[in-house]
């Protein structure tokens, strides 16, 4: 077939799979992240291998999706960005720096000691740890919602110290990517970290005295869509500037291109607005594809175990770091264990630091498949024991 026809048709199949899958697993009480998942590895090589039918045969759409899947992941780290609110953290406190911290710090250091029990490297294993670092609280805030206990202490810690979370470990994959894929000695080391500062510095600072006051001023003029053209141009040039004049990935551009319209007066139509134009499309098709890229055959019978541990260290490390940053800043046993399920799920931002590493050739297919287990894994348990820790109403 014609790749100008090709194109077409896998886009509406991948988009309609993702948001029927999404739905479906809406209905039976779970986000939709996880349909999506679900069915990119059904549509992939794990089970029906749908960029090698005959239909789609010869061409270039495999790239061609990889490119979109990539614009997906840059507007979902924008609206990650967009919705980080520093006045929530610092209300939240003492409970979300402490739980957020070494809700980071003991998935790295438990996931390098499971990786090295199975023989993969120093470098693999931090690789697999920054991994097992990343929170998705999105699941658990739901759940929090329908139980009615957000709004109390244990739900505010939880959002706060899910943004620190998220800040830390974006900036940890912009060190670690930037110090592998350089390489070299003691003073290119050093200029890769310095660069690696003056972009953010200077991002930083263009976030905040430049970037926000834009959008009101491209309001007033006769230009179709002029606002959303700004959103866009800047989360292109962000990401586009992050790898090319920082060093570090692109997703990172694109997070603090988040938080300087996250400061605008135009904030909630912005955030309205780039919610349809990534759901509609990019975003699905970065789950998907992230399914599409993944083949859970790689597993192996030996190589299931790993994944089990894996899985089971994800849990742990979550529920013992941020359970002992709630202890830390006052909580109850009851609440600590609370807050640490609550950030025990993994998602969005755990596939796209998988994402960006496999794309970088710094981890293996089946690294990259035992992570996306861990994520279908953690977003499947942690509602269920929500439900069972706030099962009694004085709690």
């Amino acid at each position: 077939m014609d790749p100008l026809l090709q194109f077409p048709l896998a886009l509406a199949l991948i988009v309609l799979a993702a948001k029927a899958s999404g739905y479906l697993s809406i209905r039976l009480g779970q986000p939709a992240v996880l349909g999506e998942l679900l069915i990119g590895l059904i549509l992939g090589p794990t089970v029906l291998n749908m960029l090698h039918w005959p239909i789609f045969a010869g061409g270039h759409l495999g790239e061609t999706l990889r490119y979109l899947a990539h614009l997906g992941v840059l507007f979902l780290m924008f609206i990650a960005g967009l919705e980080v609110d520093m006045e929530s953290l610092r209300r939240a406190g003492r409970p979300a720096i402490w739980a957020g911290v070494l809700g980071v710090l003991f998935p790295i250091a438990m996931g390098l000691g499971v990786s090295l029990l199975f023989g993969f490297t120093w470098l693999e294993g931090m690789l697999i740890g920054l991994m097992l670092a990343a929170t998705s609280v999105s699941i658990s805030a739901q759940t929090m919602i329908e139980l009615g206990v957000l709004r109390s202490r244990v739900g505010v810690a939880l959002l706060g110290a899910a943004v620190v979370d998220d800040i830390l470990v974006i900036m940890l994959l912009a060190i670690s990517t930037a110090l592998m894929n350089e390489g070299g000695g003691f003073w290119h080391i050093l200029w890769v970290l310095v660069r690696m500062f003056l972009f953010l510095a200077l991002a930083i600072w263009v976030g905040a005295r430049l970037v926000p006051r834009l959008p009101v001023r491209v309001e007033r003029l006769p230009i179709s869509e002029g606002v959303m053209a700004l959103v866009v141009v800047t989360v292109l040039f962000f990401a586009w500037a992050a790898e090319a004049l920082g060093g570090v990935a692109a997703i990172t551009g694109a997070f603090l291109a988040g938080l300087a319209f996250a400061r605008s007066p135009l904030h909630q139509h912005i955030r309205d607005r780039m919610h349809t134009l990534a759901y509609t499309w990019v975003v699905p098709i970065f789950f998907v594809h992230i399914g599409l890229e993944a083949n859970a055959r790689s597993i192996s019978l030996s190589g299931l175990g790993c994944a089990l541990a894996l899985i089971g260290t994800a849990m742990l490390s979550k529920v013992i770091g941020c359970g002992l940053g709630g202890l830390a800043s006052g909580f109850s046993f009851i609440e600590a264990l609370c807050l640490g399920v609550g950030m025990m799920s993994r998602g969005e931002v755990g596939l796209i630091v998988a994402s960006v590493e496999l794309e970088s050739g710094l981890i293996t297919q089946q690294i990259f498949a035992d992570v996306v287990l861990v994520v279908l894994a953690t977003t499947l348990v942690t509602p269920i024991l929500l439900r069972l820790l706030y099962r009694k109403p004085a709690r």
